[in-house]
């Protein structure tokens, strides 16, 4: 079994979910008392969210690099960042390691293709949901990636970072989700990736009839995979 190197934290609450996932996978897969190989290195995730807050992605990088070299120097076979976000920091990441990222959108990419789909909608923070390095990645894949407008990316980025991440499911919140999912249905959207790890804390596949996609489970399961996979 390969060590899966997490980078987590971002946020805690989130991490806690991959470990579970991670073990769980595990169990099933080998049964008994097997559990999962992992070394986790957890941030502070106030730096972080401050460096995002004011553009300042480079040195939100350069301290997951330095995290991430702790986990291979560790023992770490390969990556899993624990966070879709700060994905965007993986073309740095990568420079400053020698052990294989497993990417969290490609696995997303993946089990959307496999299931039939060719459109998507994608929630997540305005940073996920606007800029290129994630939505890139899944067109790269052949997928027409739908976002919601502007104010409503303010919105589902509030809910994220003032109540999520503090572990707070207020039944509003919810509501403007699935209205949010509904609308990005409406232009055409066929499924929905649920592009932040906290976003199934709210929203889960019983309160839609519209396929999600939840990211952190399907990363999880990719990383099981990876992880008992035999080498060539």
């Amino acid at each position: 079994m390969k060590t899966i190197g997490l980078l987590g934290g971002m946020s805690w609450h989130s991490t806690e979910l991959y470990y579970r996932l991670l073990n769980e996978g595990v169990q099933q897969r080998l049964g008994g008392l097997h559990s999962a190989r992992i070394l986790l290195a957890s941030v502070d995730f106030a730096e972080i969210a401050e460096l995002q807050a004011t553009d300042q992605w480079e040195q939100a990088g350069y301290l997951l690099a330095g995290q991430a070299q702790k986990l291979e120097l560790a023992g770490a076979d390969f990556l899993l960042i624990g966070t879709n976000t700060m994905h965007i920091s993986v073309p740095q990441i990568e420079r400053e390691i020698n052990i294989p990222i497993l990417h969290i959108a490609d696995a997303t990419a993946d089990a959307i293709i496999k299931a039939g789909y060719h459109s998507t909608g994608l929630l997540g923070t305005k940073f996920t949901m606007q800029m290129d390095y994630y939505k890139q990645r899944l067109i790269d894949r052949g997928l027409k990636v739908l976002v919601p407008d502007d104010p409503s990316c303010i919105r589902i980025n509030d809910v994220i970072f003032d109540e999520l991440c503090y572990g707070e499911i207020k039944p509003a919140s919810k509501q403007d989700y699935l209205n949010f999912i509904q609308q990005l249905v409406d232009k055409g959207a066929e499924c929905i990736i649920a592009g932040c790890t906290e976003i199934t804390l709210l929203v889960q596949q019983a309160d839609t009839e519209v396929r999600l996609f939840d990211t952190t489970a399907i990363h999880a399961q990719a990383a099981v995979y990876y992880a008992l996979a035999e080498d060539d």
